[in-house]
């Protein structure tokens, strides 16, 4: 990864730090010499300050998606993963002997219950493994900040479907690379910079916003939420925690391992926090699958639907997200097991007007550096953009957060 930008103005000057580290490879082949490719750079960002065509929106939009989503429920540190199986309280039912068919009722619903319990302590017990299998609890408690770099790699396809079922697909790729930090689960900030496209966000513990190099800061609707990037093997203190109140659904096999599948479902008043007058998030699921055998975390899933409401009329467009992460090159740094490489597909449908749509974006990502507890990481590294408004007015749409 490439991290300084040569003074070309003073002779004897001092290299400038990028802000956000590009991949050699993307850098190599923006021009014949050193020189060439610095003003190459410079006039591919310069050069998306302004409108963009109809198919650099699509592709920021499916960036961001991909780039910056977040995650719906709110990191918590004062969970302790202690729980064992066995700390399932299972509801008690007093049954009434006034028919035999009431009986029978009343007994299908405290077995339900009690499969329910059953379900969450061993939701529970799988997290413990996941968190002895990523460091420890000890371990992953002492850390209070992180920073991370990556590179990444995406390929889009787009794919256009009409009422008729005529289809037009293409595909593009781009290489771009990631700066990522962290203090505590609710103060972050990331910028990814692909191609001539750069895409920020951030949260200071009060609001998470976002913003791109073709649209102005917009703040997300609700309470500040973690970015879904964390938990692609970058926080597993976080992961642990997001996942205790989750259900053990069953298993499955992921590149030859067997899982434990865990479910989590985002509560009713979670997503009518997280609406907007325009927009109503239908639902939002959460997956994960932990390996049997080593206990970490390979798979990561959600699945988001948003309902766009008209203005006029009962007509309604949905957006349906869904997002699979696979975590792979699990390494050690400074006790604490990270995946260090992985790849994310992201696929949005439009439906619920006159012309549907369907997107797709995959990003093949890399871990080049990270490191923990950052000395002299303050509050003002995650202050929000100067232009952001915290009305409900302008908050986020929903559909990439």
């Amino acid at each position: 990864m490439r991290k300084l930008c040569p003074n070309y103005d003073k002779e004897n000057g001092l290299d400038t730090v990028l802000e956000v580290p590009i991949p050699e490879e993307m850098f190599t082949s923006m021009g014949s010499n050193m020189a060439a490719r610095w003003q190459t750079l410079l006039n591919k960002m310069r050069a998306h300050t302004g409108t963009g065509s109809r198919d650099d929106h699509q592709f920021m939009l499916l960036l961001k998606i991909v780039g910056s989503p977040l995650i719906p429920l709110q990191a918590q540190l004062d969970y302790a993963v202690n729980t064992t199986v066995r700390d399932g309280t299972i509801v008690s039912v007093t049954y009434i002997h006034i028919a035999s068919y009431t009986q029978l009722f009343i007994r299908e619903i405290f077995e339900i219950e009690h499969l329910y319990e059953q379900e969450a302590s061993t939701a529970k017990y799988i997290v413990q493994q996941y968190v002895a299998a990523t460091g420890g609890q000890a371990v992953l408690n002492s850390v209070s900040s992180m920073y991370a770099v990556g590179q990444v790699k995406l390929v889009q396809s787009e794919i256009h479907q009409s009422s008729d079922d005529s289809m037009n697909a293409k595909r593009s790729s781009e290489i771009g690379g990631f700066v990522l930090w962290q203090k505590k689960p609710d103060l972050w900030y990331l910028e990814l910079v692909v191609s001539r496209c750069k895409v920020s966000a951030g949260s200071d513990g009060k609001v998470a916003w976002s913003q791109t190099s073709s649209n102005p800061s917009a703040p997300s609707k609700g309470p500040p939420r973690p970015l879904r990037r964390f938990f692609q093997g970058l926080d597993p203190r976080s992961t642990s925690n997001l996942f205790l109140n989750a259900v053990c659904i069953g298993e499955k096999t992921i590149k030859d391992e067997d899982c434990f599948i865990l479910r989590l479902e985002t509560g009713s008043d979670i997503l009518k926090a997280q609406s907007t007058p325009h927009t109503e998030i239908v639902h939002h699921t959460i997956w994960g699958y932990f390996s049997q055998r080593t206990g970490l975390l390979l798979q990561f899933e959600d699945t988001k639907l948003v309902r766009m409401k008209a203005s006029k009329g009962d007509t309604s467009v949905f957006w349906e997200t869904s997002m699979e992460s696979i975590l792979e090159d699990y390494m050690y740094v400074d006790g604490i097991n990270i995946a260090h490489s992985g790849k994310t597909t992201a696929t949005m449908y439009r439906y619920g007007h006159a012309l549907n749509h369907r997107g797709k974006i995959e990003e093949t990502w890399r871990i080049e550096e990270v490191d923990f507890n950052i000395i002299g990481l303050s509050m003002d590294s995650f202050l929000p953009p100067a232009d952001i408004k915290r009305d409900l007015g302008n908050e986020d749409s929903g559909l990439g957060c």
